[in-house]
């Protein structure tokens, strides 16, 4: 037990912009830390859910005591500017990667399946067709984009289906249980023999649009692609045109680019398309993840032991 003295942010909101306050306050109880206004006493800050830039950065800044900054969130993008304008020694930002990677990952399995077997196509039907439609999954290649905690948690699920798994990594490494594992840069050797790729990187300034026209270009006409990770990894405007076009088979996502996305955007009315409004995880899914993460990591801090999640600033994620 710690008497570590935490504050969350944002300190009022409604419950809905800071879902992740009653987790954290369970994790609190747990370890004997304190919820305390933040002040200098401060050592770690938690952020619960939406909360201004600006003011998350004034705390940060004006608290030189606070050691740690627990994000809510796996990706981090929202958050690079802040963190890398507050950067200082004995301050690490810690973000939720790896937590929830078992309901995304399970999500992104669900996509997978259901545009592999034109479920898009036939959840809209309104009578009986005799086309023959559906790939199955078993036998196939799958190429997904990230090897961390999502993209090594789909590896582990697809192992029943007998595929071959292509890892799309940042830095140079094998990833256990893949048939093969190549870096970014040689990601157009491997599109083309993909029936699946999965988008699960994180979104940095270099991985913006990763997936576009020409990338879609050299997929197979019948692959399908599903991105549950963030928009704009995916080009929105090349991916509606490879759709009508039948460029790739179909598409599965669960973020998008605008998002929310608009009504009548032409993603809502493409055969192709299944689109999930970024609900990979709900907050009941979410919630007990997040306490186990914050309660961590307060454990962590006060062990004064390395916590889980750092965020590696300049790499933004």
């Amino acid at each position: 037990m710690t008497d570590l003295a935490v504050t969350i942010l944002p300190a009022a909101a409604p419950e809905a912009a800071a879902w992740g306050a009653a987790p954290a306050r369970r994790a609190l109880a747990e370890t004997g830390a304190r919820e305390v206004e933040l002040g200098d006493e401060t050592r770690m800050i938690v952020v619960a859910g939406r909360v201004d830039q600006a003011e998350l950065r004034r705390a940060v800044d004006e608290h030189p005591g606070v050691a740690v900054v627990q994000l809510p969130s796996a990706g981090v993008d929202a958050y690079v500017e802040t963190m890398r304008a507050t950067r200082r020694d004995g301050l690490v930002f810690t973000s939720a990667k790896g937590a929830y990677s078992a309901p995304v990952a399970e999500h992104a399995l669900a996509l997978t399946l259901a545009t592999l077997r034109s479920l898009q196509i036939r959840a809209r039907a309104s009578s009986w067709e005799q086309t023959q439609r559906g790939i199955s999954l078993n036998g196939g290649h799958v190429l997904i984009i990230g090897a961390g905690g999502i993209g090594t948690e789909l590896l582990r699920l697809l192992q029943p289906f007998d595929v071959e798994v292509s890892m799309v990594v940042r830095t140079a490494r094998e990833v256990e249980g893949a048939a093969r594992t190549v870096t970014t840069d040689r990601l157009d050797e491997v599109l083309p023999d993909a029936d699946v790729v999965v988008v699960a990187a994180a979104l940095t300034e270099g991985t913006t649009s990763l997936i576009g026209a020409e990338r879609l270009a050299a997929m197979k006409d019948t692959a399908v692609l599903v991105n549950i990770a963030r928009g704009p990894l995916v080009d929105t405007d090349a991916l509606v045109a490879a759709l009508a076009e039948g460029t790739i088979g179909g598409a599965g996502l669960d973020v998008v680019d605008p998002e929310p996305l608009p009504d009548g955007h032409p993603l809502w009315n493409e055969p192709r398309a299944l689109i999930t409004p970024h609900q990979a995880n709900t907050d009941d899914m979410t919630e007990p993840l997040f306490q186990e993460r914050v309660r961590a990591n307060i454990e962590a801090l006060a062990a004064a032991k390395e916590p889980v999640g750092v965020v590696d600033v300049d790499a933004g994620y």
